[in-house]
């Protein structure tokens, strides 16, 4: 059986002559609007972090080993410690090195990482997947490089670059002259930095570009098997660690992993998504505040009402509770319409950015954000969160209005 404050206001809510209905209406299209855009851009910025996570651990190592001293003239026997520590899939030595290539008079400064040519696809098993041209395949001398650089430089497979090497500008006695490399592949990681920014050559040809006639390598690239398992990756790293350090203090060898490596970009994120969880929040308490408007209108326009409902006995706190669960039915009917609206909008987001691209309007264009799609990721806490939040504020506005409607006498009511 319905309560009476619950059928009050229900009726309240119903459609009549009046002009309060349409009132109610613009209120709760206004909580529908706040819910639908604080989930939706929850749910990108989420998508923000996963899809950069992604492709970092696609494309760069989960672990780095360094030499507090520069080179590291024994990587050979280095790696093959890590190779057999625990939770490590592959390992590869490894020189990373900003150079200069050129074609054709097209001119760049991507970073060139030289790495072992047998251990490139156990390393790098993602970019063989994202191949658009050519091969994967760095064992016969090529380079790999992705898409964006190979329209800067007006390239393609089999064309060669010409790589001037950095150690010319910190050499006074000594000068490195440019090497060529054909370009075995181009990849397409979809990630602006990535696909634009980087040359993976054979480590062999990395030593002549940088004058290692001796061997050695800059640093140790690891792979591990699961990098996003916070306890199987850190068992990982300390197994690394170990095996490169052995206890030693100070330890021997830097190891350090793909969070600390890109800590300050997963920050930025995470501080990007809680200001404009707080700001665009404004825009809810907004909307709460129409549901306040209404029900100051209604309770006028019901004043005399009120007055009659009083002098029938109901005490002022079942009225007050009335029109506290009339914008609390608001509220929560808006939320409702807001989620499902976000998740219809999500659902249809990459399908919306790719209509408004074709009218000229590019909301998303890679060379900004630096990815080629726009990704979301719901996360049910996060909406829960939401909602509660919503509903709650809405109940604390209504209880203004609503007291003081309730707490007029019954004769003044009537009278006026």
């Amino acid at each position: 059986m319905m309560s009476f404050p619950l059928f009050l206001a229900t009726r309240y809510l119903k459609p009549n002559r009046s002009g309060a209905p349409v009132v109610t209406l613009l209120a709760v299209l206004g909580v529908v609007l706040g819910v639908a855009i604080v989930i939706i851009v929850r749910a990108v910025m989420t998508g923000f972090g996963d899809l950069w996570r992604e492709k970092i651990l696609a494309f760069k190592p989960h672990i780095t080993v360094t030499s507090p001293y520069g080179v590291i003239q024994d990587d050979a026997e280095l790696a093959a410690k890590i190779a057999a520590a625990e939770g490590v899939e592959a390992v590869s030595a490894s020189i990373e090195t900003r150079v200069m290539v050129e074609h054709a008079r097209h001119v760049q400064a991507p970073v060139l990482i030289g790495i072992d040519p047998d251990g490139a696809a156990a390393l790098h098993p993602d970019i063989a997947g994202s191949m658009v041209a050519g091969t994967a395949d760095i064992s016969e001398g090529g380079a790999l490089i992705g898409e964006d650089l190979a329209y800067a430089l007006d390239v393609t497979v089999g064309d060669a670059l010409l790589v001037y090497s950095p150690a010319s500008l910190v050499s006074e006695d000594e000068l490195y002259f440019p090497e060529e490399i054909p370009i075995a592949g181009i990849y397409r990681m979809g990630q602006a930095e990535f696909d634009g920014g980087y040359v993976i050559a054979p480590i062999g040809f990395a030593r002549d570009l940088m004058g290692l006639a001796r061997g050695g390598a800059y640093s140790i690239h690891v792979k591990t098997a699961a990098p996003q398992d916070p306890a199987r990756f850190n068992a990982a790293r300390e197994a690394v660690d170990a095996a490169v350090n052995a206890g030693e203090f100070p330890p021997r060898y830097n190891v350090r992993d793909w969070r600390e490596v890109d800590q300050a970009l997963f920050n930025a994120i995470a501080v990007e998504k809680n200001m404009m969880v707080i700001l665009l929040m404004f825009i809810t308490v907004v909307a709460i505040f129409c549901v306040t408007n209404t029900i100051i209108v209604v309770t006028i326009r019901k004043t005399r009402e009120i007055g009659l409902l009083k002098a029938l006995g109901f005490s002022s706190r079942r009225v007050m509770t009335a029109f506290v669960l009339y914008g609390t039915l608001q509220c929560v009917a808006g939320t409702l319409l807001g989620v499902g609206l976000a998740w219809l909008v999500l659902h249809n987001l990459q399908g919306l950015v790719d209509a408004l691209a074709g009218f000229g309007l590019d909301v998303f264009p890679k060379s900004v954000y630096g990815l080629d799609r726009i990704p979301w990721r719901v996360v049910p806490g996060e909406v829960v969160q939401t909602v509660a939040m919503v509903i709650g504020f809405c109940c604390a506005a209504s209880i203004v209005p609503s007291w003081r409607a309730a707490s007029r006498k019954p004769a003044e009511a009537l009278r006026s």
